[in-house]
């Protein structure tokens, strides 16, 4: 009996995902709840598996654009399991291979045969991989080259280095990226103003917290939670940068939220992913570290859920942790704003506490962009000052 494999659907808006790639082989048997394959979305990345054990049948290849429904594969379930033969004396042992690992083998050209696996009952993991893969380059490193017979000079060499040029298909998520960010800037009236905060006090709090804070909840105290505490205090003083336009022309409405949900930007190697933070006025520094921890593991993995991506009233991204000195980030439409974090340096400033003497101070540029069809200038100002005060003056996010 043949068991289809269909595309499962990401969510209601999405009618279309493409494969990312087998990871197992066309006619290999497989165990039902094996991984199969990575399907995209133009806003997640989801696995496909086993629905049952068999041989499987593929009848889709990696990069082809398919309906949520479409039937991509099947597994012929009448045929028996294979019996594994028994290694002969001295040869690689006949371990498994976890899905992840065969991936990145098949990418780095290694062999799995002659890697010993650390997973259970000797199976090879994409760690061990990763080592194997180290191992070989540092042996290609060392091994002395032959020297060369003396070259003939010629009149004209030939050009050094390569000139190839290759392409590659765009993945749904960043095809939608793209979109998202060229709408922005073509549909809204977008300015960026700047400011600057002195980040000496967080810091203090932070260094005097950190460890206890770790202790207690289990999560590190970082740099977000005060900006995100910040950001919720500002959106309810200024609650146009928290609303959104709904509607065109003559139907055109401002509409605004009662709630503050703060999509945080993620990087990972697929491209930017914006997880919201839902009611984030709600949250303790606790819970926003653990929220914004979670979602930057299951990023990476993809397995963040549509759901998880979808709303969002404000957004706050954080170039700094890359070394962004300064940046005009982009609106993550229908959203107003989005607030922009940058590196921390140390610059001659007034020292604050004594008037007209200069010293170093850690300082980090601050970023908003806003919507000016809706945001008025002196509306966006405040609002970055808003924020500025309460990191220079952190006890203020315990009174907001």
């Amino acid at each position: 009996m043949a068991v289809d494999i269909t595309i499962p659907s990401p969510g209601e808006s999405i009618s279309e995902v493409s494969l990312s790639g087998w990871l197992k082989d066309d006619g290999t048997y497989v165990e039902k709840d094996d991984l199969l394959a990575e399907i995209e979305s133009d806003k997640a990345t989801l696995e496909l598996r086993a629905p049952a054990a068999g041989t499987l049948k593929i009848s889709t290849k990696k990069g082809d654009g398919i309906k949520v429904g479409a039937v991509v594969a099947s597994i012929d379930t009448t045929t028996a399991k294979p019996v594994e033969a028994v290694a002969p004396a001295g040869a690689p042992s006949g371990a498994k291979v976890s899905g992840v690992a065969k991936k990145v083998a098949a990418e780095k050209g290694v062999d799995t045969a002659s890697i010993a696996g650390s997973g259970p009952s000797g199976r090879v993991m994409k760690d061990d991989v990763l080592a194997a893969t180290s191992k070989s380059a540092a042996a290609t490193e060392t091994k002395p080259t032959p020297a060369a017979a003396p070259a003939k000079v010629v009149a004209a060499a030939a050009p050094s280095g390569t000139r190839g040029v290759r392409r590659e298909k765009m993945t749904k998520l960043r095809q939608k990226i793209a979109e998202r960010l060229v709408h922005a800037q073509h549909t809204a009236a977008m300015l960026t103003t700047f400011n600057e905060c002195d980040m000496t006090e967080v810091m203090r709090l932070r260094a005097e917290h950190k460890e206890s804070f770790e202790k207690q909840h289990g999560v590190g105290l970082g740099f977000m939670s005060f900006f995100v505490k910040a950001a919720t205090s500002a959106l309810r003083k200024y609650p146009r940068v928290n609303a959104s336009i709904a509607g065109t022309g003559a139907d055109m409405e401002i509409e605004f939220h009662d709630y503050a949900d703060i999509a945080v930007a993620v990087g990972t190697d697929k491209g930017l992913v914006v997880p919201v933070l839902r009611n984030a006025e709600t949250l303790s520094f606790a819970g926003i570290e653990g929220a914004i921890k979670d979602f930057a593991v299951r990023a990476k993995d993809g397995k963040l859920s549509v759901d998880e991506m979808t709303g969002g009233t404000f957004t706050i991204s954080n170039g700094g942790v890359y070394g962004s000195l300064m940046s005009t980030p982009i609106l993550n439409p229908p959203q107003s704003a989005i607030l922009g974090m940058h590196a921390i340096k140390k610059r001659a400033v007034e020292d604050p506490k004594n008037p007209g003497q200069v010293a170093l101070r850690p300082m980090m540029y601050l970023a908003l962009s806003y919507d000016h069809r809706i945001i008025d200038g002196a509306e966006a100002v405040g609002f970055l000052v808003h924020i500025k005060d309460m990191i220079e003056k952190p006890e203020r996010l315990l009174l907001a």
